[in-house]
């Protein structure tokens, strides 16, 4: 299939624009490199450098190509940026998005995957997190996320657009040649990796006194590439509407921070810090669904596994596309 993969300079869409390629696909990538990084796009990818917020570059983008199909990764993902500039989130991930499928809709464009976020549930009624949970967003971001899900489900009805939300829990890994390079960088496991490769003094904890089993937070990572496949198994069969991403289990800060020491060789001080507003205590998937209809089965469930994986890449590469 030719796949047109906005958001393909960044850190998923660069990782699932390499195994789409690797899968035999053809892959068109579109990005403003704002955010991504033009070293992160894989060489054997055909390359638009353009905006979705600028409706003329999308559309002479998707008229060129004619993709079968499009994955969509092209938002802003940072929360707490959300909320100090909700705007600006409306204006990328709903606005961007809304001149997105109407470019597919203009070229007769089928089918969407859609890179969705368990940010839409908000704090969750139950866990581990199903995807008929009520779905009441906390911040602006997952807000977006959602607004942009409730647009789809009208255009499948109105235009016949097939779309697929895949709604992640906590990316991670990388794979040998692609990995996580943010600024600023909010993740856990980079910036835990950052403090072993001498470039932070310690690591932040966000909470020490959640009622989990070590009162850090618990959350549900799940290996890059996993999140890679299920992208490709939802593009070639005849699916729509949502499926969670995750392992199903949860670690928790405190672990992850315990394994990094373990895989680094290095004692990654960590500092506690007050809670953020709005950190549930636990986030984890039911992704039955995924595995069931999807028949997507995650091969990197390990945390160890997982920061060995991003440990790899940082080494490699420590400062990030910056240095390649």
């Amino acid at each position: 299939m030719k796949v047109l993969v906005t958001g393909g300079a960044g850190y998923i869409g660069s990782v699932t624009t390499e195994r789409l390629l690797d899968a035999g696909h053809a892959v068109c990538v579109f990005d403003n490199l704002g955010r991504g990084h033009r070293e992160a796009v894989d060489g054997r990818a055909e390359l638009f450098v353009g905006d979705l917020n600028h409706p003329g570059e999308i559309g002479a983008a998707m008229a060129s190509v004619r993709p079968d199909a499009v994955m969509h990764f092209a938002a802003f993902a940072l929360v707490g940026e959300s909320m100090q500039h909700p705007e600006m989130y409306f204006q990328n991930n709903v606005v961007g998005g809304l001149n997105l499928v109407e470019a597919m809709r203009k070229a007769g464009v089928p089918k969407i995957i859609f890179s969705s976020t368990c940010a839409t549930y908000g704090v969750p009624e139950r866990v581990p997190m199903s995807e008929d949970l009520p779905q009441r967003p906390a911040n602006p971001y997952g807000e977006s996320k959602l607004l942009f899900e409730k647009m789809l489900r009208w255009y499948e009805e109105l235009h016949r657009t097939q779309a697929v939300f895949l709604r992640y829990f906590n990316a991670c890994g990388a794979t040998e040649k692609f990995g996580e390079d943010h600024e600023p960088e909010t993740h856990l496991i980079p910036n835990v990796l950052r403090v072993a490769l001498g470039q932070s003094p310690a690591v932040s904890v966000f909470g020490g006194d959640y009622p989990t089993p070590d009162g850090t937070c618990v959350r549900d990572y799940i290996h890059i590439v996993d999140l890679a496949e299920a992208h490709i198994l939802a593009l070639t069969g005849n699916h729509t509407g949502p499926f969670n991403l995750g392992n199903g289990s949860g670690f928790s800060v405190q672990e992850v921070i315990d394994v990094a020491r373990e895989v680094t060789g290095h004692p990654i001080p960590a500092t506690v810090s007050p809670r953020r507003p709005g950190d549930p205590p636990r986030l984890v998937a039911a992704a039955e669904k995924a595995r069931t209809v999807l028949g997507w089965k995650p091969r990197y469930g390990a945390i160890r596994t997982i920061v060995e994986h991003a440990w790899a890449w940082h080494r490699a590469h420590p400062r990030g596309y910056r240095g390649a």
